[in-house]
């Protein structure tokens, strides 16, 4: 992965190549483990990095994401497995010698120094040439959008700014991987955005291969080549964010990433990979779903794929119920509009608001309604 445009700061960061070296390093995990006490909090993860890739861990609090991250960084230690960077084993290596340096949610910015001191620290206690370092630093300035700041303090800049000062101060010093701890946390939704497109660009600009830890689902879909997610210590899904979303491969996927409705079916293994589902009280029709058994199955279906109102039916393998309006939530451009089915069943649709059925209100009778190629079944 490489720039495409080659501005001079980049220039003088890298020299004469586009990237920070002769190419981004990729990472492999083998059968990683760590145990606390009596507590196995990675389970025997494998994973493969390309090199120049945004990886995201992604998955909720005490899942094991931020520890495996601190592995392949030296900052705790393996209890079973291989860390490899280009193939080269790291895990006997400490942290100080591991060609990765570590963005944190805590900046860890020096107080007394100015943002140019800060940035230069590390070139410093290298004892590179002051020349060298006056230049660099001023390049990776630049790159971060902070040139003309190098003067100040960190107290005297915003969070967004003072996580650029800190992804600078990492940046300069050439890791062949850049792991970050939930780097953005601290931030407010606006500027949590901005330094999402942010860090996306810097990391096309300099080509070098991102590890990001978050528990924000739009943070890592927004950023990411590829997800993986975990849950209870291990790897539930890897794949692209759209490939997750659409086609989780397990309830636990399907919950954690995005809205869903969950619907107990029964299938019947038809050809292609495809199920015969039929869901009771609703309809069948053929569907996708992960690999498994026949039987019973869980039907995930997104709110964006439900339609309310007395729409037509496209074809025998459309799905439709009618149901109770229970509850119509107005989101700006969207309405979210929850509807109780038979079965003790509660149905959530996602709508357009401008796109709203006339009577759509609490207390009214609606027919919901959906096709069998927005269904996808899971059976674990």
């Amino acid at each position: 992965m490489t720039s495409s445009v080659l501005t001079s700061p980049v220039a003088t960061i890298t020299g004469s190549r586009p990237t920070l070296h002769n190419s981004p390093a990729s990472v492999q995990l083998r059968n990683l483990t760590a145990v606390f006490g009596s507590n196995q909090v990675v389970k025997g993860i494998d994973l493969d990095i390309a090199g120049g890739e945004f990886f995201s861990l992604l998955g909720p609090s005490g899942c094991g994401k931020t520890t495996t991250l601190r592995m392949i960084a030296g900052l705790e230690q393996a209890a079973a497995g291989s860390i490899l960077i280009d193939g080269s084993p790291v895990q006997q290596l400490p942290a100080h010698k591991r060609p990765v340096h570590t963005v944190f949610q805590n900046y860890a910015l020096f107080p007394h120094l100015t943002v140019a001191e800060n940035v230069a620290f590390g070139l410093k206690e290298r004892r590179e040439p002051r020349k060298a370092i006056e230049e660099r630093v001023a390049a990776m300035l630049e790159i971060v959008e902070l040139d003309g700041k190098g003067h100040l303090r960190p107290r005297e800049l915003s969070g967004g700014m003072q996580q650029r000062v800190a992804l600078a101060r990492s940046l300069v010093l050439g890791p062949r991987v850049l792991l970050l701890d939930e780097p953005l946390g601290a931030l407010d939704l606006r500027m949590r955005r901005a330094m999402q497109v942010f860090l996306k660009q810097v990391q096309h600009q300099l080509a070098i291969t991102f590890v990001y830890v978050t528990h924000d689902q739009e943070e890592a879909f927004a950023m990411s080549d590829r997800v993986g997610l975990m849950n209870d210590g291990q790897l539930e899904q890897v794949g692209a964010p759209t490939e997750i979303y659409r086609r989780p491969a397990t309830r636990f996927a399907a919950g954690f990433v995005g809205e869903s409705n969950t619907l107990t079916a029964q299938a019947t293994a038809a050809e292609e990979g495809r199920y015969h589902l039929e869901i009771d009280g609703v309809g069948s029709g053929y569907v996708a779903g992960a690999p498994g058994e026949s039987g019973t199955v869980t039907a995930i279906l997104r709110p964006e794929s439900v339609s309310l109102g007395d729409g037509d039916r496209d074809g025998d393998d459309d799905f439709a119920v009618t149901g109770m309006v229970q509850d119509v939530a107005f989101l700006g451009a969207r309405t979210s509009v929850r509807v109780g089915i038979p079965g003790d069943t509660v149905l959530i649709a996602d709508l357009p608001s401008h796109l709203l059925p006339e009577g759509i209100r609490v207390g009214a009778s609606t027919r919901a309604f959906w096709s069998a190629r927005d269904v996808w079944a899971v059976n674990r």
